[in-house]
């Protein structure tokens, strides 16, 4: 099927980079970061939980690893939901016993569904980050700002009413529309975690200042590496490692670093998936100039420096 003519439309073609989000800025124009006791390597964990409502549209894009097979797709929701039901305890025994501080990502209407998991989460002193109302509610400029904005208020209401207080935000499926920076920036939160742009913390600027953008490379997620390129969890856990030695020399001469780690329960959480895993990151913990951080203490520490 030929792509429509309005899917070639770009109203924000400009000089630069095309939208005025965050300046453009290289390693050697950034003032330096250290992290709290001489740390060179922040480590974030960011454990991740989805819904995946059985009705859910394959527009405009669906979202990888989500529903692809006709209504009803038992196969892929139950898949997914085995990390909501077993495989995220699988990763919080793991994230505990090596004493790492762990955020979790949660859709709004999970929490609503399951109000003993984010009780449980909330128990354990995770982070939890806003993710969404669930993955069939996709940012896009196919919805309206209006309609986006609701979306955002009662994401962020239905996890407060569950006893949660989330200042950052990671989009379903790490999808924006024009106006979603903007309207998280209106919504109070602090951090925005679906830009793959940077190892470093930066703000945002225009309609979204206010808000700082946290590392978030998708290519070190388990989604990609393992569900998408079928690579397996020893190939993943060395990335992990090759990633950490990588960026814990270049913070050695010049500004700190963060190590962001995403884990979906659904596929981290398998348990022949879980040893190789946890093996690298008691590598890290055991490494010298490892800080392990939730995004909120990470954002505080640089805003706590010139």
């Amino acid at each position: 099927m030929p792509l429509p003519d309005e899917y070639l439309v770009y109203l924000r073609r400009g000089y630069g980079m095309d939208h005025d989000f965050y300046e453009w800025s290289t390693w050697s124009q950034r003032p330096k970061i250290t992290w709290p006791d001489g740390a060179r390597v922040a480590l974030w964990v960011n454990v991740v939980l989805e819904q995946f409502p059985l009705d859910t549209e394959k527009t405009p894009f669906s979202v990888p690893l989500g529903l692809e097979r006709p209504y009803p797709d038992y196969w892929n929701y139950t898949l997914r939901d085995y990390g909501n039901r077993v495989g995220c305890y699988r990763l919080f025994r793991m994230l505990d016993n090596l004493g790492i501080k762990t955020s979790v990502a949660m859709n709004a209407a999970l929490a609503q569904s399951t109000p003993f998991l984010i009780q449980d989460i909330i128990a354990r002193g995770y982070e939890v980050i806003a993710h969404g109302l669930d993955m069939a509610h996709l940012h896009t400029n196919a919805t309206s700002e209006e309609d986006e904005r609701e979306w955002i208020r009662r994401s962020l209401e239905m996890l407060r009413r569950a006893g949660a207080n989330p200042t950052g935000w990671l989009s379903p499926g790490q999808s924006q529309s024009d106006h979603t920076l903007k309207l998280l920036a209106e919504a109070g939160l602090e951090y925005c975690c679906d830009w793959s742009n940077d190892d470093m913390p930066y703000p945002f600027t225009g309609p979204a200042s206010g808000l700082v953008s946290l590392p978030y490379p998708f290519e070190l997620s388990d989604v990609y590496c393992m569900g998408l390129w079928h690579q397996t969890a020893v190939e993943f856990a060395e990335q992990i490692l090759d990633r950490f030695h990588a960026l814990n020399a270049e913070a050695t001469k010049e500004s700190c670093r963060v190590l962001a780690l995403t884990l979906h329960a659904s596929i981290s959480g398998q348990p022949y998936r879980v040893k190789p895993i946890q093996e690298a990151l008691s590598a890290i913990m055991k490494h010298e100039g490892v800080w392990s951080a939730k995004p909120g203490a990470i954002l505080q520490a640089v805003r706590s420096q010139p």
